[in-house]
């Protein structure tokens, strides 16, 4: 028997060759490595605790996103050019109260005498000076020379008048009645003189006036427009119409068949078309450089609504013929207006899409019309808020429908509610919350 095998079979270990090693005893840890061990894993659990905390009721209970709108353009509804029959000489015009400008035309754009037009002005320059209220006599102002010296003044000039007398007393109220309904142009000018100490001092307070209302086109050289130098275009005069008619003293007087006054006896208004086709003002006036004229407002039910009609014809061949064609004029603008339909309850005006997937309508919460004047265009401006969460009904804005100087306000809600994303999208998805 080898020494080798000898020694195996008596219990002693054979050498172990270098691939056949055994690996090394493990080392038990430390107190202090188990102590660190055990301080990372409670810092750690602590720390996924903390940040659970946090982070969870962060997401859960942050706001919504704001979804912002996307609005769908309005589509303009188009102008159509109504046909009018308007006089051949001179120049004309027609608007409406609450109607920007002159709505149709024809003849000159420049400025023309006006005759006594020119005593709308001076009423209006009067009454700003010194107000009155509808029916109330106002201050009452005593005549001296001066006033007897207009009187001849016109006389001299083949003008309308009325009688004075120095020592005279009459109402402001009255001498307004004189000078617009009777055309009296010496008692113009006493109104004018007695509201501005002269009658020049007048023309410089009506030049400011004018300025002020932005009557850059009218020219004024006395206070009754018996020189042809009182002039003024057919937009100046729409919008002197129009002040005329929001001035109620003016336009109470202008709308006066018959008034007495007292010492003057019972004096009629010279408007021929008072009371006919609506007619209900405003002023004749009769030049020999100006032919005859007339500024004009007329009430007319359209489409059941009442809408105030003004216009002006100047340089007509005489009183009975631009009557005739006043009349032609007002049975033909009725058709220049159209009802139209602005929107109708639950119209989509636009959108709101969220990051979390809800989608929404924005839809008219009403309908709404408007009758306009067919040549002007209609306009939309359409206003929309963000959202988070809301409910079907909402109010998210409104859309402002605009003709001319007339606006209409409709209200835009959700068709449908926007709902709250939910936990796991919030949990999932904190960029879009943060």
């Amino acid at each position: 028997m080898a020494a080798g095998h000898s020694a195996a079979f008596r219990g002693i270990p054979a050498t172990v060759a270098y691939d056949e090693r055994v690996p090394p005893t493990k080392q038990p840890l430390t107190t202090k490595q188990v102590y660190r061990r055990r301080r990372i894993a409670v810092f750690g659990g602590v720390a996924l605790v903390l940040a659970a905390g946090f982070y969870a009721p962060l997401t859960l209970l942050a706001p919504a996103p704001t979804s912002e709108p996307t609005a769908i353009p309005y589509s303009a509804i188009g102008p159509v050019t109504p046909v009018l029959s308007f006089p051949s000489y001179g120049a004309a015009g027609i608007g409406a109260v609450g109607y920007d400008g002159v709505l149709a035309r024809s003849g000159t754009e420049d400025a023309l005498p006006i005759a006594s037009i020119t005593k709308v002005i001076t009423a209006l320059v009067v009454l700003d000076a010194h107000p009155l209220a509808p029916g109330e006599p106002g201050p009452t102002a005593t005549f001296t020379a001066t006033d007897e010296q207009f009187y001849a003044e016109q006389v001299a000039q083949d003008g309308i008048v009325a009688p004075v007398a120095a020592g005279q007393t009459m109402s402001e109220r009255n001498m307004l009645d004189l000078a617009l309904m009777a055309s009296a142009n010496n008692y113009a000018q006493s109104a004018a003189a007695w509201a501005f100490g002269t009658e020049g001092a007048y023309v410089e307070a009506a030049g400011a006036w004018l300025a002020g209302n932005g009557l850059t086109g009218t020219t004024i050289t006395d206070a009754t427009g018996i020189q042809p130098t009182n002039t003024s275009t057919v937009t100046d005069l729409i919008a002197i119409a129009k002040l005329a008619l929001d001035n109620p003293v003016v336009a109470e007087i202008a709308a006066t068949t018959v008034v007495d006054i007292p010492g003057i006896g019972v004096v009629e208004n010279r408007n021929g078309l008072l009371g006919i086709d609506g007619v209900d003002g405003i002023k004749t006036g009769t030049l020999d450089e100006s032919g005859a004229c007339l500024l004009f407002s007329a009430d007319h039910e359209i489409a059941g609504e009442t809408v105030t009609l003004v216009g002006v014809v100047l340089g007509g061949p005489d009183h009975d013929t631009i009557n005739t064609a006043i009349r032609g004029l007002l049975a033909e603008v009725d058709s220049g207006f159209r009802t139209v339909e602005l929107a109708t309850a639950g119209q989509v005006f636009g959108s709101y899409t969220t990051p979390w997937g809800d989608a929404s309508n924005v839809v008219a919460a009403e309908g709404s019309s408007l009758l306009a004047w067919s040549e002007l265009p209609v306009t939309a401006q359409i206003d929309l808020a963000g959202i988070q969460v809301a409910a079907k009904g909402t109010p998210v804005g409104s859309v402002t429908f605009s003709v001319g100087e007339r606006t209409t306000v409709v209200p835009l809600v959700l068709e449908e509610s926007i709902d709250d994303p939910g936990p796991w999208w919030r949990l999932g998805n904190p960029g879009e919350l943060f």
